[in-house]
């Protein structure tokens, strides 16, 4: 007969693939649906487009590129924000609109290249941001939690990601463009029922490269990731068998803005090198509402939900929930404090095939 744990697992997994599928579908759709790209995200200004006699969308451009000429032969209109969305003088317009003409969509070369992009050396922002509630993401943490054997943990994580260099456009808020990235962290658990013993702790160091347009975010890049046990832990414990536990690995992301506030994402990754108890495949993927623009001092609400699964656990893994508070900055930083849920295998991969159930308290900073 199965035990508690065993069929915990087996659900957990379950529901993590059927989430995940969903989350697909719906993203297929939706770029499946869309008659033009999307533009409700992006922090250039709207395409401009003119419209024929009878309605029709006859001409999107792209920003600062052409010019329709007027009756005298002056430009009359050119491709940069000017007039209220859905209006533009009449000798803008062609002269003879085709009857169910089709607008014209952004070259692959505006997508990749854009004319208005620039370098830039350590932008404030970042193009590509952590899963809010993914448990190795380079970040400011401490999160108080009870766990359901009766051990009380100090899960924290010191680090962050900065941007190194950037060819895209300067908005603090959304950025778009080609950026390098580095980042670092390490994930210390301290045991609150044995005088705040260090029990584990995992390093993590990547150099993420990650692109964005729009509503789209992608990265790729290398990490490497390792973890030790405690002293104090190896000294209370002499006869415990330590884990050897080293990733180096490739990892290739996305990101998907539904709406400002609303991201979908989902990334694997492929270890070239491992070793111990690790392997060479993790899938990770969740979705999380998180309301976009700076809050000043009056905070917002968000949810996040995300799932990690790791083939040293036959593809199973943990599932996170978290929600609360949040105050974004003027940079886009982003603190958050709240309460977080957490079940499946210890997210410690000293640990990674131990059974967890986990829920307290957390505060997090997110660069």
């Amino acid at each position: 007969m199965q035990t508690l744990q065993q069929r915990s697992l087996r659900a957990h997994r379950v529901a993590g693939w059927i989430v995940g599928g969903v989350m697909l579908a719906m993203a297929l759709g939706q770029a499946a649906a869309a008659d033009e790209f999307p533009a409700g995200y992006q922090s250039a200004a709207p395409l401009p487009s003119y419209s024929g006699d009878a309605g029709q969308t006859v001409y999107q451009g792209t920003p600062a590129v052409s010019s329709y000429p007027g009756d005298g032969g002056q430009a009359a209109y050119q491709n940069a924000p000017a007039a209220a969305p859905g209006s533009v003088p009449p000798a803008a317009a062609p002269a003879a609109a085709a009857a169910g003409a089709t607008s014209l969509q952004p070259t692959l070369g505006d997508m990749l290249l854009s004319p208005d992009w620039n370098w830039q050396a350590l932008p404030s922002s970042l193009i590509y941001h952590s899963y809010l509630a993914g448990p190795k993401e380079p970040r400011m943490a401490s999160q108080w939690v009870y766990e359901k054997n009766g051990d009380e943990f100090w899960d924290a994580e010191l680090g962050g990601r900065v941007g190194i260099l950037r060819y895209g456009t300067d908005d603090p808020q959304h950025p778009q463009g080609w950026e390098l990235d580095i980042e670092g962290a390490c994930f210390p658990r301290l045991n609150m029922r044995e005088a705040e013993n260090l029990q584990s702790c995992d390093y993590r160091f990547g150099t993420p490269f990650s692109y964005g347009y729009g509503n789209y975010q992608m990265k790729f890049g290398y990490f490497h990731i390792c973890s030790h046990l405690g002293d104090q832990f190896i000294l209370s414990d002499p006869g415990y068998e330590r884990v050897q536990y080293v990733r180096n690995a490739l990892v290739w992301g996305h990101s998907y803005n539904w709406t400002p506030d609303l991201r979908i994402y989902g990334e694997a990754s492929w270890a070239f090198e491992y070793s111990g108890a690790a392997k060479a495949w993790e899938i990770q993927f969740g979705i999380e509402y998180s309301p976009a623009g700076p809050t000043g001092w009056c905070p917002k609400p968000f949810v996040a939900v995300n799932t990690d699964l790791h083939q040293e656990d036959n593809f199973g893994g943990n599932l996170v929930f978290e929600t609360g508070l949040q105050w974004r900055g003027e940079a886009n930083h982003l603190f958050r404090l709240g309460v977080q849920y957490f079940t499946g295998k210890s997210d410690q991969d000293e640990f990674y095939d131990e059974y967890e159930e986990k829920f307290g308290l957390a505060l997090w900073y997110d660069f």
